[in-house]
């Protein structure tokens, strides 16, 4: 099939060339000048593990493109799929203006019927609003689908290639076909398409999203109620996930969720609420739990330490809000640095993928706390003469670190887990004061 995706973010790039990777043409379209010279050069803007192998497959056999004109992009396709931003506004709405513009231009220059399909997370009632502004201008016959990704960021081109299922919302039955006949090559192993209409299919997106951003936060209530009850949240946890009604993943308690799409789905899906004069008080519980909960370390921190951390050296494992990502988006690192900084303390960040990220998101800092937030390509490196050690991001390489080599460069051996990455024996075996969420606090 020929296809066009426009928008090559993280949706629309790993959907365009998962796409190819199944012998589609594949053409992805994108505003940014830059940003398609690097592309058509070979060169991936983000970080995401698997993708540069099908990459430079499919560029090379010719069946993945990229280009600055939607005009002739759109020319010899079926499918146009839309992946562009949805960024929430002030009041948490999802603002719609790059969908809704981009409609336009397409009703003005399609020539013959096209399948416009939304695969970025929109509100429910978008593909009404996508239909009226193309059909604006249009004069050939175009159906609008909804088509939500589910795509987890650090295994995305798996989610893609073996999805859990497929959730289409059309009500055109020629859409329908032309769907199947796309998602057909995915499903081999019998999980399903399911189909619906399309505003059901915009609501399971942010239901999906918003239920699981409930799970991590009812679990990072529990850890807090386990430090003070003397319980231990990792077993609690086993005992929970071992129930079949619950299952095992997103049980891990922590220092709250981030990402691209967590807080903006869960914003975006109370605004729906307060829109339709509904009350969702679960969803608000949800947002307030994890704006405190991206605190909690750093009041461990200062209940340790005391209120003012000047001329305290602070070691930090990990900036991405997630594992084998550079997003950092919400990343909970970003506030507890904010708040490290405040608090008048230095800073020694390393991670893997995430530091140009951090650098540029905290460019415009003043001088003085500039002056104090240092990076460094090593993981121990970044422990040298610190008072302590945070981490802060569950990388893989982080879970076995040589402690007594841990030990000998902090100048006292103190961890602060916001990832509950080690055992408490071992810690309590090494020595170390390890304070960590849901669990004692092992004093050496």
């Amino acid at each position: 099939m020929n296809i066009a995706v426009v928008g090559t973010g993280y949706v629309g790039l790993v959907s365009g060339t998962c796409l190819s990777e199944t012998g589609n043409n594949v053409i992805c379209v994108d505003i940014d000048a830059n940003k398609v010279a690097k592309l058509q050069a070979g060169n991936i803007p983000i970080y995401e593990p698997g993708l540069d192998v099908i990459f430079q497959r499919n560029i090379k056999e010719g069946r993945l493109q990229f280009t600055t004109n939607l005009e002739e992009a759109i020319k010899d396709v079926s499918l146009i799929f839309l992946a562009l931003p949805t960024p929430p506004g002030g009041d948490g709405s999802a603002d719609l203006s790059y969908v809704l513009g981009v409609a336009e231009k397409l009703g003005m220059i399609m020539q013959d019927y096209k399948v416009i399909i939304n695969k970025s997370t929109v509100p429910v009632g978008t593909a009404e609003k996508t239909k009226a502004a193309i059909a604006k201008h249009a004069k050939v016959p175009f159906d609008v689908v909804s088509n939500p990704e589910f795509l987890r960021e650090g295994v995305a081109v798996d989610d893609f290639m073996k999805p859990d299922r497929v959730v289409v919302g059309t009500s055109s039955e020629r859409a329908r076909k032309l769907m199947e006949e796309l998602y057909r090559p995915f499903v081999r192993q019998g999980n399903p398409i399911i189909f619906m209409d399309e505003r059901s299919s915009e609501m399971t997106k942010y239901a999906a999203n918003s239920y699981l951003a409930t799970r991590i936060s009812f679990m990072n209530e529990l850890a807090n109620l386990c430090e003070k009850t003397g319980a231990d949240v990792e077993t609690v946890r086993m005992g929970m996930g071992s129930d079949a009604r619950i299952g095992k993943r997103f049980l891990f308690p922590g220092i709250g969720y981030g990402g691209s799409c967590f807080p903006k789905d869960v914003q975006a899906l109370a605004k729906t609420a307060d829109e339709n004069q509904y009350d969702f008080k679960i969803l608000k519980a949800v947002m307030h739990v994890n704006d405190i909960q991206k605190h909690v370390l750093v009041e461990k921190i200062i209940n340790h330490f005391g209120a003012d951390l000047t001329g305290k050296k602070i070691a930090i494992w990990g900036l991405a809000f997630k594992p084998n990502t550079d997003d950092i988006r919400e990343a909970p690192a970003l506030y507890i640095i904010e708040d490290l900084l405040n608090a008048g303390a230095e800073i020694v960040a390393y991670d893997p993928e995430a530091m140009p990220n951090v650098q540029q998101y905290f460019a415009n800092l003043s001088e003085d706390k500039k002056s104090r937030l240092h990076f460094v390509d090593s993981y121990y490196l970044a422990l040298q003469d610190a008072a302590f050690l945070a981490i802060l991001t569950e990388w893989t390489e982080f879970r076995t670190p040589d402690f007594n080599k841990v030990k000998s460069l902090l100048k006292q051996p103190i961890i602060f887990d916001g990832r509950n990455l080690y055992d408490l024996d071992i810690m309590e075996k090494e020595g170390f004061y390890y304070n960590s969420i849901g669990r004692k606090t092992i004093m050496p």
